[in-house]
């Protein structure tokens, strides 16, 4: 009998191999006690695992114990206080205290999926039912899983320890355990080609219904394309800025030198997701713009998702971004500079409007909610829109963030929008707090959307192929409603060069709002100190023309050592070889 038991050393490392679901085949009566080498015998019990390695995979409807990743950069303000965001916001952190500290449960989960990949093989009952090819699946999402773990770390931390199929006993010596950290590119390399043999082994479309949110081929090479795309970017590709992040032995972490090669890995990865050809932009069978985004993540199953979350709880979400009349919480507030960064529906930017001049918005203020984007009204609640959904029902109302309204500061205790907005991306109107009612709906990870972003970007940046690259932005432009770039009636003048650069990167901003990019996009594109610092909103101390003043909600700090999270420094302490993140 092998008994498997947590230890304390380096905890991530050497986490019990054994998942919660699990245990309950490992810690019965001794006489109905399984082994855990019986437990890889049987379908059943292997699938089980399996399951619980998904499991590893965060919830990033979670707002408080998961997805920072929206309340700490320009695209929102959370009311909260008490939220662990407010702590970065603020700059209350450090290397022995660190929020969000995922580096031992992720490292769980790359050594559970590693066990699973070790020990499935061999499996009598799958053997005799389904032959090797169902084993090779099997073994094919683990390895997704424990590259995607490993790609989360690597957003988070940087270079990270790369351990391979290599199981780390749970009782090793210490000195047996000192790893260093391995070089971004090295990192990058490796999962790609993980996520090349996955690929091989992994079904295009699922087999039935029940195995929707199962990985697919095309979230393993979507996923590479992603990692490609960071690799590619200034932050890993010649940064000199971390010339002296490096291992013990001199090992440069980061790449020194420039390669533009690597711009083109990533948009032929890329397009290897779109040359598939099983994916489509999401449209609304009526052609309505506005439904057609919203449609994207909130009808189940559509045509755009890649990867997604099957089991999750966007219910929080939904609460914490609904208004109080509708029983949410009322308290994710996007910032005035995302708002400003919406288009206008002629497809220019609300600067080159009369509603801004030099000197910001005119007296025409109230009007800056007129003729915008319709991704605007997919996305933002604001002052006076009309809601109908949750607990509000027969005719609709409308929103009032001002002072004294029905969802502003007086009414509301904490539970108020401090930017005087509240997010509707990805919000569903069906969801009820009150009535304790929840619209389920596979949480969206991975999307065409981006794919086609990331190509274009990919492509601007390498150069050569401009026309490619505005084709994909068009069609992302064509489902929002707006004119495309070109020559023709109603178009509008091709930008190129590093024009085109920062037309796809105001793009992104917009068509992937709130969907865990922003922070890790401006960081990649060594743009973040530019964006942090005074954020606004309306003035929602006030009422009538009051409410409608641009002020500063906020004040996000930001220092160069924000780049990478620091590793917990139980860690660093523990394992001598590991370096520390720079600045830390």
């Amino acid at each position: 009998m092998k008994h498997l038991k947590k230890i304390t050393l380096i905890s991530a490392l050497f986490a019990s191999a054994m998942l919660p679901s699990c245990k309950k085949y490992l810690d019965q009566v001794p006489d109905d006690r399984q082994t855990i080498e019986e437990v890889f015998q049987k379908k059943g019990p292997t699938e089980q695992y399996l399951a619980n390695v998904y499991s590893f995979i965060k919830d990033e409807g979670d707002q408080w114990g998961v997805n920072y990743w929206v309340g700490n950069t320009d695209e929102m303000e959370i009311a909260w206080a008490k939220h662990p965001i407010y702590r970065l916001n603020v700059g209350n952190w450090s290397a022995a205290d660190a929020p969000l500290h995922t580096w031992p449960e992720y490292y769980q989960g790359v050594r559970s999926a590693t066990y699973f990949i070790n020990h499935i093989d061999g499996n009598k009952e799958i053997l005799a039912l389904n032959g090797q090819k169902l084993i090779d699946q099997y073994k094919a999402e683990a390895r997704f899983l424990r590259a995607y773990f490993y790609s989360q770390l690597m957003k988070q931390y940087g270079p990270v320890v790369i351990i391979g199929d290599k199981e780390l006993p749970v009782d090793a010596a210490l000195s047996d355990l000192q790893l260093a950290r391995s070089p971004y590119d090295v990192c990058v390399n490796y999962l790609s080609s993980e996520l090349d043999e996955a690929a091989k082994f992994l079904p295009l479309v699922p087999a039935e219904d029940r195995d929707y949110g199962r990985i697919s081929k095309g979230a393993a090479l979507a996923l590479k394309a992603r990692m490609l795309l960071y690799d590619a970017s200034p932050e890993f590709n010649g940064n000199t800025t971390w010339s002296g992040f490096k291992n013990a032995d001199g090992t440069n972490l980061i790449s020194q030198t420039f390669d533009r090669e690597k711009w083109k890995k990533a948009a032929d990865a890329a397009k290897a997701v779109i040359d598939l050809g099983i994916y489509d932009l999401y449209k609304d069978p009526g052609n309505n713009p506005i439904k057609s985004y919203r449609g994207a993540h909130l009808v189940p199953w559509n045509s755009e998702s890649i990867f997604v979350k099957k089991n999750n709880n966007m219910w929080y979400w939904d609460i914490h971004a609904s208004i109080r009349a509708a029983g949410g919480w009322n308290g994710l507030g996007p910032t005035q500079e995302l708002v400003d960064a919406y288009l206008m529906k002629d497809g220019k930017s609300i600067t080159e409007s009369p509603l801004y001049n030099e000197n910001g918005y005119t007296n025409n203020i109230r009007n800056m909610y007129v003729n915008r984007e319709p991704r605007f009204y997919a996305s933002i609640q604001f002052n006076g829109m009309k809601f109908k959904g949750g607990a509000v029902t027969g005719d609709s109302v409308n929103l009032e963030f001002n002072f004294t309204g029905r969802d502003g500061k007086k009414n509301g205790g904490e539970d108020y929008s401090h930017t005087g907005y509240l997010v509707f991306k990805d919000v569903s109107p069906e969801t009820n707090r009150l009535t304790n009612q929840n619209a389920s709906r596979p949480q969206v990870m991975i999307r065409l959307a981006e794919m086609y972003l990331n190509y274009a970007e990919a492509l601007a940046e390498y150069g050569g192929n401009d026309a490619e690259a505005v084709k994909y932005v068009n069609l992302i432009r064509e489902r929002a409603g707006i004119p495309q770039y070109g020559a023709g009636p109603n178009q509008l003048p091709v930008p190129a060069g590093a024009n085109l650069i920062r037309a796809i990167r105001a793009e992104r901003r917009i068509e992937l709002a709130f969907e865990q990019h922003r922070w890790f996009d401006v960081r990649r594109w060594k743009t973040v100190a530019g964006i942090m610092g005074n954020l606004h909103g309306m003035n929602v101390e006030n009422d009538g023309d009051g409410f409608y003043q641009r002020v500063v909600v906020g004040n996000h700090l930001w220092k160069e050592n924000y780049y990478f999270f620091p590793i917990q420094q139980s860690e660093i302490d523990r394992d001598k070889l590991m370096v520390q993140n720079p600045g830390w």
